[in-house]
């Protein structure tokens, strides 16, 4: 049943209505054609999701995949995806998170745990046992602690519970954040899983895979990512803002007159602070700050960037405390930082132009708390809130959908699009929404002779190179921290697998299986309804230039950013409209054991849209 090592060639499929749990067989040509991880869960997805499923439907997925490296000591390893049909978009989400999860789910003996079906009660899987839940409407902290002694749990907060389309999966205190998949599971009643498995992952040449991973340890703690070890990405906050990379107010500028207060650079000099690695990490990119809570009491919080920029300069919010302790209870509620922040700073701007009564303001970061319970408990003008900017803006009518900071439904990160031209693009075609991590665009235009104020073909071909590196490490999975610590991450990731897997794999194999995972995610969303409409910015970035700031005049003309789409689309030989045609979705179905008819289904032509189309 399994000839390709590192694999258990199979995944587990529970029926939680039916109360079936049953092993599906996974084709050995399969694995080496996606990989693990994300590659490996689109597969499962197009597999288990019925044709046009609504997202908190019982039938539809929620999978956990993993990946062939882990569990073999490689650095970063130690990482698993969320799969299923994002409740923001309505068409594929991926979300990673690093885990002993990850370990210990794997070490079931499967590559996937595949949910289906719903509890007709809240109820938490336990390694195979389906049983009442005691911990409905706590954090994902707090169930994790209930739940230590019996394995490693992935839990959701009360936004989960409560459907906020944009709610987190967390493990660990890490969180598959981004698309909305803690609302999926809380759709399915489910608050947790529990896994520990006792079952080795095979390994073809042990000793070849331990001489591979101690090299790259060893370059994984040096110059190549100590800015992550150092500061870690909250190190960029000063730097974007000197660029004029850094959104403000709603998009409204890229510079933030606050931002010095918010730098991780002062926060290491002034505050508590506390430096940690994810589970099998070298590198050590988690920094915990102290702040104040509203109390007066010390309280810690892990910082990243997306978050800082999020819930302060994007909210108009310079208070370091107020900041991190929004944070903070993102991460109690189960709420990806990024959409609610974005959703709120959203709000802010409506409130300021009359068109949204009793919405938030710019810069009251003492309510930033308040407003965030408000949103995962839907209440007051807070259930607005949790269906995300898009849904927002189409209840408000009129030009508000212009400044909805979103693509496809998903809230944007924190790049100014007008002043990073190559990460437009990414934004614009990116599969999941607007997304960094997929995309990974961002370094194109801080590469050496880009000219990031003028995207062109280069930043075309660079923003595709990119986007096939990140669907390489999401499916190998690894971190994307660890990405400079190659030399050739095609050759070495190839050179790495083949000892894993007993299969000879080189970097033209994983370029094409990088393509291909590509390829699967976009034909998912054409099936569900994706339309070339959707491949596009709010007006905001098309017609308005930064108005002041380092980037002062900085525009994005329409038809620049729609000439990089074409090109985008040309480059990975797809039809202008962004369409894959009949013998490339022939030859998907032939080599991945898919049904070509649903792959070629085309519900867009039918009237029909992804669910952040139909509001």
């Amino acid at each position: 049943m399994n000839p390709v090592q590192g694999f258990h060639g199979c995944y587990r499929r529970i029926d939680l209505s039916r109360g079936t749990d049953e092993l599906i067989p996974i084709d050995p040509e399969v694995l080496t054609r996606v990989l693990g991880g994300v590659g490996l869960g689109t597969w499962i997805l197009h597999r288990e999701a019925p044709l046009g499923v609504e997202p908190f439907a019982a039938e539809a997925p929620l999978i956990f995949a993993f990946s062939p490296l882990v569990g073999t000591g490689v650095t970063t390893s130690a990482k698993f995806a969320v799969l299923g049909k994002s409740p923001l978009t309505g068409g594929v989400c991926d979300a990673l998170a690093s885990s002993h999860f990850a370990i210990a789910g794997k070490a079931l003996g499967i590559d996937a745990l595949v949910f289906v079906g719903a509890c007709a009660s809240p109820s938490e899987w336990v390694n195979g046992t389906l049983r009442p839940t005691a911990s409905w409407g706590r954090s994902a902290e707090q169930v994790a602690a209930t739940l230590s002694e019996e394995g490693r749990v992935a839990a959701i907060g009360v936004a989960g519970e409560r459907r906020v389309r944009f709610a987190t999966i967390s493990a660990d205190g890490r969180h598959a954040g981004r698309g909305g998949l803690g609302a999926v599971m809380g759709a399915k009643q489910l608050k947790a899983v529990v896994v520990r498995g006792t079952v080795e992952t095979p390994v073809a040449d042990p000793e070849r895979v331990s001489e591979l991973a101690a090299d790259l340890r060893r370059r994984a703690t040096g110059a190549s990512t100590a800015k992550y070890s150092e500061l870690g990405t909250i190190g960029n906050l000063l730097s974007f803002d000197r660029l004029g990379v850094l959104p403000t107010r709603n998009f409204q500028q890229s510079h933030f007159e606050g931002a010095e207060r918010l730098a991780g650079e002062r926060w290491r000099a002034e505050r508590r602070h506390r430096r940690a690695s994810c589970a099998h990490c070298t590198i050590g990119c988690e920094h915990r700050y102290g702040y104040r809570t509203g109390d007066g009491e010390e309280a810690q919080v892990r910082v990243e960037y997306e978050s800082v920029f999020a819930l302060g300069p994007l909210c108009g919010v310079d208070d370091p405390d107020r900041v991190l302790a929004a944070s903070r209870r993102c991460d109690e509620l189960g709420l990806d930082t990024i959409s609610a922040g974005a959703t709120l700073a959203f709000a802010m701007e409506c409130g300021e132009r009359g068109e949204l009564e009793g919405a938030p303001r710019f810069g009251e970061g003492d309510r930033l708390v308040e407003w965030l319970d408000a949103i995962a408990h839907r209440e007051g003008l807070g259930d607005r809130l949790a269906e995300g900017s898009l849904r927002l803006a189409r209840s408000l009518g009129g030009d508000a959908i212009d400044r909805a900071p979103q693509v496809k439904g998903l809230e944007l990160p924190g790049y100014e699009p007008r002043t990073m031209q190559a990460m437009a693009l990414g934004l614009a075609v990116g599969t999941r929404g607007a997304d960094h991590n997929r995309s990974g665009a961002y370094e194109a235009d801080f590469s050496e002779g880009a000219d990031r104020l003028r995207g062109d073909a280069r930043s075309v071909r660079l923003a595709i190179e990119s986007e096939d590196r990140a669907a390489l490490l999401d499916s190998l999975v690894l971190c994307k921290f660890v990405r400079a610590a190659f030399d050739d991450l095609w050759a070495e990731s190839a050179a790495l697998l083949s000892a894993v897997t007993g299969v000879a794999f080189d970097a033209n194999s994983l370029r094409a299986a990088s393509r291909r995972v590509v390829e699967l995610r976009k034909a998912f969303n054409l099936r569900e309804g994706g339309r070339p409409e959707d491949d596009r910015l709010p007006r905001r970035f098309l017609d308005e230039p930064i108005p002041s700031g380092p980037a002062a005049g900085a525009t994005l003309p329409a038809e620049r950013l729609a000439e990089m789409i074409r090109g985008y689309n040309r480059g990975r030989g797809w039809d202008a409209q962004g369409r894959l045609d009949e013998r490339a979705l022939d030859d998907l179905a032939e080599a991945l054991g898919l049904d070509a008819r649903i792959l070629k289904s085309d519900r867009a032509s039918r009237g029909a849209g992804q669910a952040g189309s139909r509001g």
